[in-house]
């Protein structure tokens, strides 16, 4: 069990770490922000069967994509990081080997169009869909080049500002026009958008590489290289996702919409914790090759208290008004709560998991990614058997939904306790993020919390929310936080100035210049 912080000075990768966490936290409002009025459009303007056809549709696209950026979102940091060629030529090499995926992917889903639709006839621009994988992989390489420089507001916009924004806009705008097939084409347009606004900070950045030819040797050999990582990107993706592939071979398309909602309220949390990707993947590599580990564990075990405390607090603020924040989609969704109530503590119990998994995939590929599939194989066998056995009682399907949601709770508990103990072991030194003051915390919320549920529900949301949240705040800041914990909240001309001044490892270097 970690204990608080005490004393210590804020190094260079600590200021790195909460600067980046500061940047894409204000991203995370911005995108909440605008996933809230998606989720309120499409369910009140939609319904919630054809929120369910959607999801379907969007998981198999994602699932596509995943699989086409071939683990470059968080191998390209490494690959930079070592390799003696200019870092425009591998930013691209890094581009064709995701193009190549992308054309597997979308040659399958125009070959079968029916594995997005299962369900339902195919019409209108329906069947342009797949070229989404294309544009949503190569954001995601291009954001990791760019992350790579520290540049994570790139990320923000794309992913907080112009992807959200679209989707919502344009689901608004065919709600009058199609509602047939509106979703699907304002989630094609937001893609769209995210992939022209991270080319054109990655062109500023990059550019066109010079002399630069693409290389299919060279391609398949940095594909080839990070296959371990693409596995591990894939298994947490589809953690996310099994339950709604699953449940949708039990359940109507309704009972899906209902559950998408609640795992999208409930992913909110998860955004917290991507908050701090782009900037500790460089941070650990650079440790890495300098050969100090230890240095690695107290990055992720403070990275992980930020993270833990962060979701815990958002997880209460949104699941003791559950039935408020599932209503305000639509009153057919508030039969998900208890989804979300789930959900919302396996957001929680997966932060030890991804935060020790920033690491792994760095010593330990091939181990993370066996950890990975066992995680996922768990997850799905759970969810079945919990899905047969609330069918043999005769409950309710709407509480069969629940299901999938307890089952990636036990699933990522198992992660979690794996791969902290693995992280531990290979560092040589605790990563785990554990502080009882968590517990004083929650307490708190939750008392806040049960005054705030008394309230009319208008008042219990508008107030109630951020009361749970100060209260939580409160207690985390006086009992759990330390002078490093309080430097995710400093913003400092000098830690700026620092930041930008500073360069990446040379290649060929031990990475100590970096500082």
């Amino acid at each position: 069990m970690s204990q608080a912080p005490t004393g210590a000075a804020p190094t260079a990768d600590l200021a790195a770490l909460a600067r980046g966490g500061r940047i894409n936290f204000f991203g995370f409002v911005l995108r909440l922000a605008a996933r809230l009025p998606f989720l309120f459009i499409a369910g009140r303007m939609y319904g919630p069967e054809a929120l369910g056809r959607f999801a379907y549709a969007v998981l198999i696209v994602e699932f596509a994509a995943q699989l086409a950026t071939l683990g470059l979102k968080r191998g390209l940091a490494q690959q930079l990081s070592e390799t003696t060629k200019a870092h425009a030529c591998v930013a691209w090499d890094a581009l064709l080997v995701a193009a190549a995926g992308s054309a597997v992917g979308m040659t399958l889903l125009f070959a079968f169009p029916q594995a997005m639709f299962p369900n339902s006839q195919i019409h209108g621009l329906e069947w342009l869909l797949p070229i989404s994988v294309l544009a949503l992989a190569w954001s995601d390489v291009m954001l990791a080049a760019l992350a790579y420089r520290n540049d994570v507001g790139a990320t923000v916009r794309a992913r907080a500002v112009v992807e959200p924004w679209t989707i919502s806009l344009a689901a608004l705008a065919f709600a009058f026009i199609s509602k047939r097939d509106g979703l699907i084409i304002a989630y094609a347009l937001s893609m769209v958008g995210a992939v022209v606004a991270s080319a054109i900070p990655f062109l500023r950045s990059y550019g066109f590489a010079r002399g630069w030819k693409p290389n299919p040797a060279e391609a398949w050999r940095m594909a080839r290289r990070y296959l371990p990582v693409a596995a591990a990107d894939t298994v947490e993706w589809g953690s996310r996702r099994v339950d709604i592939a699953i449940l949708g071979l039990f359940a109507s398309p309704a009972i899906v919409g209902i559950y998408y909602v609640a795992q999208n309220v409930a992913s909110l949390p998860s955004k917290l914790k991507t908050s701090f990707d782009p900037i500790l993947g460089p941070v650990i590599s650079r440790n890495l090759r300098a050969g100090n580990r230890a240095a690695v564990a107290r990055q992720v075990q403070q990275v992980g208290f930020w993270v833990i405390a962060a979701q815990a607090a958002v997880a209460l603020a949104l699941g003791i008004p559950g039935e408020g924040v599932m209503g305000l989609v639509g009153p057919a969704f508030v039969s998900g709560t208890g989804a979300l109530a789930f959900l919302l503590a396996a957001e929680v119990v997966a932060a030890t998991a991804t935060t020790s998994e920033a690491a792994l995939i760095y010593i330990a590929r091939k181990r993370n990614m066996l950890l990975s599939l066992l995680m996922l194989a768990l997850q799905a066998v759970l969810t079945v058997a919990l899905i047969l056995i609330m069918r043999r009682l005769g409950w309710p399907p709407i509480w069969q939904a629940t299901a999938p949601a307890v089952a990636l709770t036990l699933a990522l508990a198992f992660a979690a306790v794996t791969k902290a103990r693995l992280a531990s072991s290979l560092l040589g030194a605790p990563v785990s993020a554990w502080r009882w003051p968590l517990v004083w915390a929650a307490v708190a919320a939750a008392f806040v919390g049960q005054v705030a549920v008394l309230l009319p529900e208008w008042l219990e949301l508008l107030l109630g929310i951020p009361a749970i949240l100060a209260a939580f705040g409160a207690v985390i800041w006086v009992k759990g936080f330390g002078p490093e914990d309080r430097e995710l909240f400093r913003m400092r001309k000098s830690d700026i100035q620092e930041l930008q001044e500073s360069e990446l490892p040379a290649p060929g270097t031990t990475g100590n210049a970096a500082r």
